[in-house]
């Protein structure tokens, strides 16, 4: 006896599910049960939801992190500290930082990382943006709080290099390139770390070597 076929309608939401990050073909399918399942208010509520998100939330054009207005809370903050950006991979990575209450600077979201496996390379990372805060020379210290990962190692170093590139465009103060050390396990990501290991590796951010460091 052949199975009953599924309507084109559920096999269409479960395959936009499952495009989702993490979402494999089973999980897709439960969830697609449970829409079909709750009140249609409920399942509703997270179709306004997203349109919602994508109509108002874009990228702030200083720091390139999701917002409802722009410049961002953070970077129209008149308190921060100006002088100090930390580079991050994800909005994620900004957040976790920014709950650990340690620091007062400014942000810069990459977008992701250096992953040539997934083919994501140096043009996939938004690294002209940085560089132009860098050359407005009111930076003086930029901390890479890259993940202390392969992806993440790959990522700074190619950062660093960017960095200085632009370092030298620009007049006035010199630039000093850190990076985020001890407290942060190796191969862990920084949104799972707590605030107070986040805070560490903070106050414990060691300077990127540069090229010419590399060389001798």
């Amino acid at each position: 006896m052949s199975l009953p076929q599924q309507p084109p309608s559920l096999t269409h939401l479960v395959e936009s599910l499952e495009r989702l990050p993490g979402i494999g073909r089973r999980s897709a399918e439960r969830l697609a049960a449970h829409l079909l399942r709750v009140p249609e208010a409920r399942a509703l509520e997270l179709a306004d939801a997203i349109r919602e998100a994508r109509a108002r939330i874009r990228a702030c054009s200083r720091c390139r992190a999701p917002a409802e207005a722009d410049p961002c809370p953070i970077c129209a903050d008149a308190t921060r500290d100006a002088t100090l950006l930390v580079v991050v991979e994800t909005p994620r990575d900004l957040a976790a930082l920014e709950s650990s209450g340690g620091y007062r600077g400014l942000y810069y979201v990459l977008g992701g990382r250096l992953s040539p496996l997934d083919g994501v390379g140096a043009g996939s990372l938004d690294l002209d943006g940085l560089a132009a805060r860098v050359r407005e020379n009111e930076v003086a210290e930029v901390c890479l709080a890259t993940n202390p990962d392969l992806e993440g190692d790959g990522t700074a170093l190619l950062v660093g290099r960017e960095l200085e590139r632009a370092a030298l465009e620009r007049s006035g103060r010199p630039l000093r390139i850190t990076r985020l050390a001890r407290g942060l396990p190796s191969g862990g990501q920084i949104e799972y770390q707590s605030a107070a290991v986040i805070a560490e590796a903070f106050e414990e951010r060691r300077a990127v070597p540069t090229q010419d460091e590399d060389a001798s």
